[in-house]
């Protein structure tokens, strides 16, 4: 008994048993993200109010619900460039795309759980639709910045490392923080970035710049 009891406690100490979901996490706007100060302040208050977000969960646990392997899309419509603070961003409206695949009780799970990382950018969902969605990192190494996000026909991002044939001003940094909690992010060049659903009274489609985010997340309630 004794011995139970310490590896109880010694996998409390090690995070072994960590209770919430870890994963993978993608996104893309219409702004660049890894930029000059000049490009920055030529997009604020322009461009950058469109954005794809999406969250694939690896294992764990939301709301007592098993969500492993299950993923969930946001497209989102700000009032002006999301991140910068000179201008109001605030409303913003949002598309939740879920996994077709998850059962209704994991559909209202992975729906909580996007709520809470996205916060207030989640908090006037004006469309729920299911279809099927497929996410993959390569390698399932975040550091490569390659991933591919299919959410059915609705929304797509697909996004490359960046190199320095993208380095124009040479001044270049992240300029704008991912939209979500996070734990190791790398920008990453957008080779495809589009949203044709329904709901937020516009849809687009915006490749060829340095506006995405590949990271790991972990998370807990």
């Amino acid at each position: 008994m004794k011995a139970i009891t310490s590896l109880a406690f010694a996998g409390l100490l090690t995070g072994s048993l960590f209770a919430g979901v870890q994963g993978d996490y993608i996104e893309a706007r219409t702004a660049d993200v890894f930029t000059g100060a000049c490009f920055a302040n030529s997009e604020s208050g322009l461009v950058g109010e469109l954005a794809v977000m999406g969250w694939k969960i690896n294992k764990g646990t939301w709301q007592g619900v098993s969500l492993d392997g299950l993923t969930v899309v946001a497209g989102l419509k700000a009032n002006s460039t999301l991140g910068d603070i000179h201008s109001a961003t605030y409303p913003v409206k949002s598309v939740l795309i879920i996994d077709e695949k998850a059962s209704p009780e994991q559909r209202i799970a992975l729906r909580a759980f996007a709520q809470k990382m996205g916060g207030d950018l989640l908090s006037d969902i004006v469309k729920v639709d299911y279809l099927p969605i497929a996410f993959n990192i390569e390698n399932g190494n975040v550091h490569t910045a390659s991933a591919t996000l299919n959410a059915g026909t609705l929304a797509n991002i697909q996004t490359r490392s960046i190199n320095k044939g993208d380095h124009v001003c040479s001044n270049e940094q992240v300029w704008y923080q991912p939209l979500t909690k996070v734990g190791h992010a790398m920008p990453a060049y957008t080779i495809a970035h589009s949203f044709k659903g329904d709901g937020l009274g516009t849809k687009w489609s915006n490749p060829d710049k340095r506006s995405a985010f590949v990271a790991n997340f972990q998370a807990s309630e």
